[in-house]
């Protein structure tokens, strides 16, 4: 298709950057995500993933993972490689499930 056969509004909407988040993969056992836990938040702030804060729950390994491997991509300019996390991340387009007030954030 070529582009002066597109709608002006759909020319503008595939210029647009595609958002993405990173997420754990959920075939990821145990010991990775919490080392991914432990990377990532000495390089970004987790707190919110501390009890009483807004992404405590689900307080369970993937989420909080999810989380903050989330929160180091954004921080670190979204290229992939900063989702490797040794082949338990996953790079996604659409943003991924919140919980409660807690939100994946796109900076």
């Amino acid at each position: 298709m070529h582009k002066e056969t597109l709608s002006k509004s759909t020319q503008r909407y595939m210029l647009r950057p595609t958002k993405t988040w990173c997420v754990a993969k959920p075939s990821s056992d145990q010991a990775p995500l919490l080392d991914n836990i432990n990377y990532a938040c000495s390089h970004v702030d987790c707190r919110l993933l501390s009890s009483g804060h807004p992404c405590y729950s689900p307080s369970n390994l993937i989420n909080h993972a999810s989380i903050a491997m989330s929160l180091y991509y954004q921080a670190n300019g979204r290229n992939y490689w900063n989702c490797n996390f040794n082949n338990s991340g996953l790079v996604v387009i659409l943003i991924p499930v919140s919980y409660g007030n807690c939100y994946y954030e796109y900076t």
